[in-house]
């Protein structure tokens, strides 16, 4: 799944009249950069949700065939958050089920990501950028948590879950690290470090550097 609802409000006036996922970064959306990754990783079924000019991305991609993969669609209207988008999703997807932020550019290995049979889900960490010094989860010996042992890192926007993890959950609108603590203190929560390109996207600046960046490999 690509999560692809957000406003993308840091991007303004960028993404006024275009959706964050298809703002362009070496000549195409970067959404479809991030497609080309998951097709080449072998993948052949993404889930895309959006909200804010949804019809837009669905009239842009289609229906995948183009990277040999087939796209389904969640339109959720008024963005619903992550947990909410991802709980609305749930029907659309396998068990256990890969979830990539729209709104980052990284060259983390997809197919090498593996989630253990007890755990509800297995998250990418990256060292903190400067953006979010502080970090979100601590990370000790592939365990994760709130609080304790370990080294605090920044959740990269790409994680394996299991359907299990929104049991008990209601349709509308919701984050999902309420029940990712909720799950680490059950012990139920892998992580694994990245130390690999990882670029949030969230500000035009960014953007910029990502297009650099792709312009550059392109070149090549």
């Amino acid at each position: 799944m690509i999560l692809a609802a957000g406003r993308g409000e840091r991007m303004r006036p960028l993404t006024d009249h275009t959706p964050k996922p298809l703002l362009p970064v070496a000549g195409k959306p970067l959404i479809e950069h991030q497609i080309a990754r998951v097709a080449g990783a072998g993948f052949r079924h993404i889930v895309i949700n959006h909200a804010w000019l949804g019809e837009r991305i669905e009239a842009t991609l289609g229906d995948g065939s183009r990277w040999n993969l087939g796209i389904e669609y969640s339109s959720e209207g008024e963005a619903l958050e992550t947990g909410g988008g991802i709980h609305r999703a749930l029907p659309l997807l396998s068990d256990p089920f890969l979830v990539i932020n729209g709104d980052i550019w990284t060259n983390i290995h997809y197919p090498s990501l593996r989630i253990a049979a007890e755990d509800l889900a297995h998250l990418v960490m990256v060292p903190n950028p400067a953006h979010n010094p502080g970090g979100d989860f601590m990370l000790d010996h592939g365990r994760l948590s709130d609080e304790g042992e370990g080294e605090r890192l920044t959740f990269s926007g790409v994680g394996l879950y299991r359907h299990a993890l929104f049991d008990g959950c209601e349709p509308g609108k919701f984050p999902l690290a309420p029940l990712l603590s909720a799950a680490m203190r059950e012990g139920r929560v892998g992580g694994v470090r990245h130390d690999g390109v990882w670029i949030d996207v969230g500000t035009p600046e960014r953007l910029a550097q990502v297009d650099t960046l792709l312009a550059h490999s392109c070149s090549k």
